[in-house]
Parts: structure tokens; C-alpha cells; sequence
């Protein structure tokens, strides 16, 4: 696996963990009542969760790597039939005009650490888009044979990284981060482009020989 491939995961990794959703909202409601800690505690839990989500998808790759060359190319067509409609979805959405984010009401209750990061853990955990986007996307991305969980661990840990930065971002810069998130133009332009982009890597997947 090339920097080449790392940074077209990346793109697409940024793109769904910008694109709104559970972990913006719960931040949203964490950080007003409990504190910045209390945010961060809640992106420990997010990234947790990608990891429980990416050892399960890797060790799934794995499974259907070694049992059968045709049930790899099934995997690989149904995750490049996913990645096109996550894409089809977010075009549509941006040419009808996504409603902007309602105001979120902050919590009732004050989190300690540990239930802001068990909140942000079970947010993720119990959520199968996580691993449904690994498995749509580690064929495409990583090398099959020698060096593939390697490279599929790598990949896992781009994504969190990017969700880890995005997210505390979102935590330091709560208010003026919100303000421009529920700007409509703005997640029209982010819809579109995650569309795109989602597209092309689904047709890309088809393409691709195991």
C-alpha cells in the first residue's frame, strides 16, 4: 500500500467523519453543561470504537481472504454497491437542500469522565456504518496477502486520527464550529462532494481484480 492509497482513504474518511451525524450531536450536548473535558472523554470513546469496529471488519477481510477467492468478490461488489448509494444519498440531499442542524439541547445532567466516554463508545459500538464502511472499503484500499492486516490496522488508525482531530476541534471551538455547521450552503457543498467522491471510489471498487 502506497502514500497514494493512505490519502485517498483519507479524503474519503474526512468526508463521512465531517458529514453530520450521532457524534456531533452528542458532543453538542456534552460540552455546554459538562466541560471541554467531558467532550474529549466523549472522542475517547469515538475512537475506541473505531478500533473494536476495525479489528471485527479485519478479521471478517481476513476470513473471506482465506476461504474463498468468491466470496471476496462478492464482498467487494456489495461494498462498492454501498459506497454508491452513501453517494447517491448526499446527492440527493445536496440538490434538494439539506434542512440545517436543529438547535441541540445541552444535557439536563453534569457527565463525569467515564459516562461521557462510555456515551461516546456506545455511540460508535452500536452504530454498523462504522464497520459497513470498513468493509466497503478495505478491498479497495489495502494489498491482499502478506501485509494486509498491516496495512488495514494503518488505515483504521488514519481514520481515527482524523475523527480525534476533527471532533476536539469541534470541542475547543464549540460555538463558532456549530454556527458554520448549520450553515446551509456549507452542508449543501459537503453533501455533494461526499457524493462524488463516494461514487467514483464505489465504480473505482468494481473495477478492481483480487
Amino acid at each position: 500500500m502506497d502514500w497514494s492509497q493512505v490519502l485517498s482513504f483519507a479524503l474519503v474518511a474526512s468526508l463521512l467523519v465531517m458529514s453530520p451525524g450521532p457524534n456531533g450531536v452528542l458532543v453538542a450536548k456534552t460540552v455546554p453543561t459538562s466541560g471541554r473535558m467531558a467532550g474529549m472523554a466523549n472522542v475517547a470513546g469515538f475512537v475506541s470504537a473505531f478500533y473494536v469496529h476495525g479489528t471485527l471488519s479485519i478479521l471478517g477481510i481476513s476470513l473471506i481472504l482465506v476461504q474463498s477467492a468468491q466470496a471476496f468478490m462478492v464482498v467487494k461488489f456489495l461494498g462498492a454497491a454501498y459506497l454508491c448509494w452513501v453517494g447517491f444519498k448526499a446527492l440527493r440531499d445536496a440538490w434538494l437542500g439539506v434542512k440545517t442542524v436543529a438547535n441541540v439541547s445541552p444535557a439536563k445532567r453534569r457527565r463525569t469522565l467515564v459516562t461521557a466516554y462510555g456515551e461516546g463508545l456506545l455511540t460508535n459500538v452500536l452504530n454498523p456504518k462504522t464497520s459497513m464502511f470498513y468493509l466497503a472499503a478495505f478491498p479497495q484500499f489495502i494489498p491482499v496477502g502478506e501485509g494486509a492486516m498491516t496495512a488495514a490496522f494503518m488505515l483504521v488508525c488514519v481514520h481515527a486520527a482524523i475523527n480525534a482531530i476533527w471532533f476536539a476541534a469541534m470541542v475547543m471551538l464549540f460555538a463558532r464550529l456549530t454556527r458554520f455547521a448549520r450553515n446551509g450552503r456549507f452542508q449543501r457543498a459537503l453533501k455533494a462532494t461526499t457524493g462524488a467522491v463516494f461514487i467514483a471510489f464505489g465504480v473505482k471498487l468494481v473495477s478492481l481484480r483480487p
